[in-house]
């Protein structure tokens, strides 16, 4: 996907590299946006969007008169390094810090490009009702600069609270906040939605009412990942047979970097057959830590002839631009184009998901 400059008013902006004249406010956010992308530690990007913060409603000229004077770390929340970046964008330069941010290629392989182009959504994303770091607001607009069709809200559900997880209560409130949004936003579309729990038992951690009017359902394992085979089969195989579910969310639990967590252990073939059976979508996760699920297992479940949803699992704007990992590894296994369900028009994608309650 690429970034639009279209009248969607994404914070994070297109790349530099495409503007003329960068203003303090947008570099500052455009240098948050990349850390993000890059998986910086959170202090890092809010250092840059509360340095944003500080000088938004300061005109320009007072901007060059602080800067004049060497006093622009007086504001609150402007540091040495954020204000070098106002200096830079002040005297017309695209700052160092965001063209060094810009021009690192990060480690994509190129192969998925064509399946990148193809993909209109991105199913599975947090905000900071749950755990994510960036409010509805940034990240469905950056979404829509990334030039999505549209993009699925998939909050966390109540059990895993760590995680800030959404109450009924607090998932209803939200689904006003969607629709206005969507009024801002036409013809971008946010889908409702959630990241639910499987629970040991194999339900869903969240209303049946409740789910059932949501457009998108991201099922997915967050405890007990170590359980017995058997029992993690049942569970897994019970929660894609539920009509409510639509997407097997990263299916393995495992995470590839630091310490790293092992696979969950199930028998994949049971799996994948239920995910085929009851037509619901296996999801490719993007995240650099997880790449889930492994690509034995990917081929696996495209023998079977399950669907795909290439997704970014993003907590953060900057994360949405990590679709290339997953569209890389989809390539790389030959998952059929046709397979994967957020490269269709938004009214197939909704007609697919509402027919597992029918």
């Amino acid at each position: 996907m690429k970034y639009t400059t279209g009248g969607s008013g994404a914070r994070a902006g297109p790349p530099v590299s495409s503007l003329l004249d960068v203003e303090p406010v947008q570099a500052l956010e455009r240098i948050a946006h990349l850390l993000e992308r890059a998986r910086e530690p959170s202090y890092r990007p809010m250092a840059f969007r509360r340095a944003a913060d500080a000088i938004r409603d300061l005109d320009r000229g007072e901007l060059e008169q602080l800067a004049a004077r060497g006093a622009l770390t007086s504001l609150p929340n402007v540091g040495d390094k954020t204000a070098r970046v106002i200096e830079e964008a002040l005297r017309g330069e695209t700052p160092a810090y965001l063209r060094r941010l810009e021009n690192d290629p990060g480690t994509p392989t190129g192969a998925g490009d064509e399946i990148l182009e193809l993909l209109r959504g991105d199913l599975h994303m947090h905000s900071d009702w749950s755990d994510g770091g960036s409010s509805i607001e940034a990240m469905t607009r950056t979404a829509a600069a990334l030039g999505h069709d549209y993009v699925a809200l998939t909050d966390h559900s109540p059990r895993l609270s760590v995680a800030r997880g959404l109450s009924p209560e607090r998932l209803r409130d939200q689904l006003d906040v969607v629709a206005r949004m969507n009024e801002e936003l036409a013809p971008f579309r946010v889908l409702t939605g959630i990241e639910v729990d499987i629970n040991e038992d194999g339900t869903l951690d969240q209303d049946e009412s409740l789910l059932a009017q949501l457009d998108v359902v991201v099922a997915s394992v967050h405890s007990k990942l170590r359980m017995d085979a058997d029992a993690m089969t049942e569970r897994m195989v019970r929660a894609m047979a539920n009509p409510h579910a639509d997407v097997l969310g990263h299916c393995t639990g495992r995470i590839v970097v630091g310490r790293g967590r092992p696979e969950s252990t199930f028998d994949a073939d049971l799996v994948f057959a239920a995910c085929k059976r009851f037509d619901k979508a296996v999801e490719i996760n993007c995240r650099p830590e997880r790449l889930d699920p492994p690509k034995r297992l990917l081929r696996r479940a495209i023998e079977l002839g399950c669907k795909f949803s290439v997704d970014t699992d993003a907590h953060a704007t900057g994360q949405l631009e990590w679709q290339h990992y997953g569209a890389d590894r989809a390539a790389e296994c030959g998952v059929p184009t046709g397979d994967i369900v957020n490269t269709w028009p938004v009214d197939d994608l909704l007609t697919w998901t509402a027919s597992h309650a029918s």
